[in-house]
């Protein structure tokens, strides 16, 4: 990662919220590995709900929210679930996770890692209602961690949440983990690099959801 995203993002959750200092990010005081995955999903889906409405649009709200561990998920279509994931799944509209992966981040981490990964899932979500049309798969990964950007700044701008010292380091640990080793746009799999991934997220961050 460069020090320049992270100083960029540690001076935007400082001028969002001031010296806040809560326990955990949600303002709540949700400090367990529950508590932060059911406050990532309700104040998201909140969040979009209300970007609909303002648009004059409905949100659907996804169908369900999945936990599941190893290879024992739930399947997309013809797509078996994978250990060590988190995906939405345009079929059924819904989102599901392994919770012992996300829970072994979460340990490792800090709750950052789960405002990263559930609001990045509902952007998928948020791109399927939409029907945002894509190239590459790269530009559907980046757009989903604009959208994670954008959904965090506006949760945090609210008061919804609140940012202690260390929550950019671990935002941007977790991209940076989750980023592909060399930067390959025509690999069907591709989710960007860690800057890349890094960069986008900062773009959503800094100028809303409408920049993505």
């Amino acid at each position: 990662m460069t020090r320049a995203l992270i100083l960029a993002l540690t001076l935007l959750l400082v001028a969002s919220c001031g010296l806040v200092r809560p326990p955990s990010m949600d303002s709540q005081g949700g400090d367990t590995f529950e508590d932060d995955v059911r406050g990532a999903r309700t104040l998201t889906e909140a969040f979009w709900q209300q970007q609909f409405a303002q648009s004059g649009r409905t949100y659907r709200p996804v169908s369900d929210f999945i936990a599941y561990s190893g290879d024992s998920g739930p399947s997309c279509g013809n797509q078996p679930a994978v250990p060590n994931n988190a995906f939405y799944c345009p079929l059924g509209h819904f989102i599901a996770y392994d919770q012992t992966w996300m829970d072994s981040l979460w340990n490792e981490m800090g709750d950052g890692s789960v405002y990263l990964i559930i609001p990045h899932e509902f952007g998928h979500a948020i791109q399927a209602q939409l029907q945002t049309d894509f190239q590459l798969n790269i530009q559907m990964e980046l757009q989903a961690d604009c959208y994670a950007g954008g959904t965090l700044s506006a949760l945090v701008s609210s008061g919804a949440l609140g940012a202690e010292p260390g929550d950019e380091g671990e935002l941007f640990a977790s991209l940076e983990a989750a980023g592909d080793p060399t930067d390959d746009w025509l690999n069907p799999a591709a989710h960007g690099t860690a800057e890349q991934r890094q960069q986008f997220f900062v773009k959503g961050f800094r100028n809303g959801v409408g920049s993505c």
